[in-house]
């Protein structure tokens, strides 16, 4: 046997292996996980079609087949190899509405590296691999098989030596995957071995996100947060003023709030008899006068920044809010007796945004140009473990209250699979699943979550995961959405 079909038949041994440890049954001649295809005979190595793998498991074990499949195109001389999610040449049968799920193609960019590649649209076969891939050097051994099925190849990744550490990590991550998309696992040993395998590949950047955004506020000086409810915009900007040593002005905007609010006005003074009247000083018109007279950093916190029609409210101010301005000989006058021509070097705007909240004003693009944009995702709260009350938690900072990270981690997961890029921004942010018991968090998921994610379905979002919402909801507090 040459040293080539020694390799093809380790790796087809090996991907068996750890599909059976994600779940995989092919020990029934019916009802099995996947049918195994093997096309690595000598003579289509030489670049004429070779490739093995699994597909559908109502496909046949000969021609051409359907739906999504796991597939590694093998070289010789120990050149590289591809390991893909393919589609079979005849199309989708049954996997169409899969690949329609966001999550599917979530879950196997995260696999890609920068020599591999993840189509936008796994629901796309018409349109090819890009020539970085299909001409790429390190695939020069099997260029003609790749440009045979270019078009039904939605994720690949180009592994250099399949049977070392690195080139395992990666084809073990695609057969978790796979099964993952044909929900193989079955019990919690399965589940566990498919999250050991993926997690190397999920786990983000430990992101310190006070000193990033104390950086962020440095360079650009106007910084909105922006986030879905509960991801801690408002508390993270407190940090941010306390981290910067800053004297502090804070704000929250409304629908009323306007230019004589937020800038100057004038007021009736209850205080006189005779009707008469005196000036207001807004919150911005003060944080700057505060600039100007001391040397210190100087930081304004717009809370809900686009609860208010934001033209009314800073008027001629706008023109000011450009961190980088070539010519500064516009001078606005802010009140009576207060003009500027630039805003003072040590004032700073830290402004907060719902992003799930749609009847709200939406942000122009002339003010996006003028603010750094800095996202705030639902994040877990990850402290010392504890089990309360049979429900696995973390403490959150020796305090009293506790991170309940498996309802975080069940809520997290079905946006994830389910929601489109635009419904992300509605999942509930980690401070939902903050309670000092689990029947403060019970009641939480009935009085808060529950009624959310009800009024998502009734307003057409998220409608794919409808029944995945329905099961948590009447698993965890005995209550279904469709009463």
């Amino acid at each position: 046997m040459s040293e080539e079909n020694i390799s093809i038949t380790n790796v087809l041994e090996f991907i068996r292996v750890k599909a059976e440890e994600f779940g995989a049954n092919n020990d029934k001649e019916f009802n099995k996980s996947y049918v195994e295809r093997n096309n690595t005979k000598p003579d289509v190595l030489k670049d004429r079609g070779a490739f093995f793998g699994f597909i559908h498991p109502e496909e046949e074990s000969g021609g051409p087949f359907h739906d999504f499949s796991l597939t590694i195109f093998p070289s010789i001389d120990n050149k590289p190899w591809l390991v893909c999610l393919g589609i079979g040449s005849n199309g989708f049968k049954n996997d169409y509405e899969l690949a329609n799920y966001p999550g599917v193609r979530r879950l196997f960019s995260k696999l890609i590296n920068e020599k591999g590649y993840c189509k936008s649209d796994f629901a796309d076969i018409e349109t090819p691999l890009p020539k970085t891939i299909a001409n790429s050097e390190d695939l020069e051994q099997i260029k003609n098989t790749i440009k045979t099925y270019t078009k039904v190849l939605p994720a690949c990744q180009i592994v250099e030596n399949p049977e070392s550490e690195e080139g395992k990590k990666i084809i073990t991550a695609f057969v978790a995957g796979y099964a993952k998309l044909r929900n193989w696992p079955s019990n919690k040993d399965q589940r566990k071995a498919i999250s050991d395998a993926l997690n190397p590949f999920f786990e983000e950047d430990k992101i310190n996100e006070v000193e990033e955004i104390k950086n962020l506020l440095s360079e650009r000086k106007y910084v909105v947060l922006q986030g879905s409810p509960g991801t801690g915009k408002t508390r993270t900007a407190k940090e941010v003023a306390e981290k910067m040593k800053a004297k502090t002005f804070f704000t929250q905007f409304h629908a009323e709030t306007s230019f004589s609010d937020f800038i100057f006005g004038i007021r009736p003074d209850l205080n006189n008899e005779n009707l008469s009247y005196k000036e207001n000083l807004g919150i911005l018109t003060k944080a700057l006068k505060h600039a100007k007279e001391n040397d210190e950093t100087t930081l304004l916190i717009i809370d809900e920044i686009n609860r208010a029609n934001l033209s009314n409210v800073l008027g001629p101010i706008f023109y000011l809010f450009e961190h980088k301005m070539d010519k500064w000989d516009v001078e606005i006058e802010i009140s009576p007796d207060f003009k500027i021509n630039k805003l003072p070097n040590n004032f700073h705007v830290i402004a907060t945004m719902n992003t799930a909240d749609r009847s709200l004003s939406v942000i122009d693009f002339a003010l996006r140009r003028r603010f750094a944009w800095y996202n705030l995702k639902p994040r877990p709260i990850i402290g010392k473990k504890k089990n309360l009350e049979n429900a696995s938690v973390y403490e959150i900072n020796n305090s009293e209250e506790y991170f309940f990270f498996e309802d975080f981690l069940k809520i997290n997961e079905i946006f994830d699979w389910y929601a489109s890029s635009n419904e992300l921004s509605l999942q509930p942010g980690q401070g939902y699943f903050i309670a000092k018991s689990e029947e403060e968090m019970k009641s939480r998921i009935q009085y808060e979550i529950f009624p959310l994610i009800k009024e998502y379905l009734q307003e057409g979002l998220v409608r794919n995961a409808k029944e995945e919402f329905n099961n948590y909801f009447t698993s965890r507090i005995n209550q279904s959405l469709f009463e």
